[in-house]
């Protein structure tokens, strides 16, 4: 029954279509009554070409301006989207359109000079400062510092994993960094494997016994959580401990058992192209997961190399410098 329209529907023929970013706050019951169709988040080159043939042209007409007033170059609109934009789809890409149209048809109507181009330059003027930045690839000068991969729900991200030990009396792992119940698993599943095969590596048997190790992913504001960084917090404790950094070029994502066997993972389009763009030249990736690399398009995947563990010993062996 329409309270609204106080009409009775037949409702056994409709189909429901419900939309949701993230999975975990609903339902299992509700959940298991659907169907689940995942759809995931927009690259940047398809927000570009989203932004100019279709909401740059829509704004224009919106605010009583033709084809030939203004234009927003690829180069200017990849700006937009990646420093004044920070979501999954297009919504907020196109208020920052509609923005700039509103100040250049106010110019035109007090016939105002205004750029016919807008330049990257330009942005400051029209949308202010830059709202978001990604984190910047330093890679991994010092022992102890592993980059990994994390998927957020406006895309991917890289990932920072330190670590970095204290002489103490009494064996000690302190993790930092707003981190999830599944993350903490995830690090003291490392931790356990590290400890496994220390003699291995010439770590003496009562080391742990007499140092604290404390495990840091920085910009704590922001929650974390999954299992994906698991091989990475291993290696970060590794590298730590032998005091021999990880190769500057690398990036790495992966689940880890106690036994340093490498689980495959998700969200690896978003993870692929967040190592991409800030310039990673090779990327750690779970030996299950090739399917999935299978299915992405080449210019995701192009300029980087892929390389598939399927044990913690062959991730030492590839991002260790020596």
């Amino acid at each position: 029954h329409d309270n609204y329209l106080d009409i009775d529907y037949d409702l056994s023929n409709i189909l429901f279509i419900a939309t949701a970013n993230n999975l975990n706050t609903i339902s299992q019951p509700l959940l298991d009554r659907m169907e689940l169709i995942d759809i995931t988040g927009y690259i940047l080159e398809e927000k570009v070409e989203i932004g100019r043939r279709h909401l740059v042209p829509k704004q224009l007409e919106n605010h009583g301006l033709v084809k030939g007033d203004v234009d927003i170059p690829k180069k200017t609109m990849e700006v937009i989207v990646d420093s004044y934009t920070r979501e999954s789809g297009v919504r907020e890409l196109d208020k920052k359109i509609a923005k700039i149209m509103r100040k250049i048809a106010r110019k035109k109507a007090l016939e105002e000079e205004y750029p016919h181009t807008i330049t990257v330059n330009d942005l400051h003027e029209y949308l202010g400062i830059k709202e978001y930045s990604r984190d910047k690839y330093e890679g991994n000068e010092y022992a102890g510092v592993v980059t990994g991969l994390a998927w957020t729900a406006v895309g991917g991200e890289i990932l920072f994993v330190e670590s970095s030990l204290s002489k103490s009396k009494g064996e000690k792992l302190t993790l930092t960094g707003n981190l999830g119940d599944v993350m903490k698993e995830s690090a003291q599943i490392g931790l356990s494997y590290v400890r496994s095969i220390a003699e291995v590596y010439g770590i003496d048997s009562d080391y742990f016994e007499k140092h604290d190790i404390h495990l840091h992913i920085p910009e704590g504001a922001v929650p974390k959580d999954g299992p994906s960084a698991g091989i990475t917090m291993a290696l970060a404790i590794l590298s730590a401990i032998t005091e021999i950094p990880v190769r500057g070029d690398i990036a790495m994502t992966g689940e880890i058992t106690l036994r340093g066997k490498v689980l495959p993972i998700g969200g690896l389009k978003e993870k692929l192209l967040a190592a991409k763009i800030v310039g990673v030249k090779e990327v750690l990736v779970p030996a299950r997961n090739k399917r999935n690399v299978a299915e992405l398009d080449e210019e995701i995947i192009s300029g980087l190399k892929i390389t598939y563990v399927e044990e913690m010993n062959e991730v030492i062996k590839c991002a260790l410098k020596k």
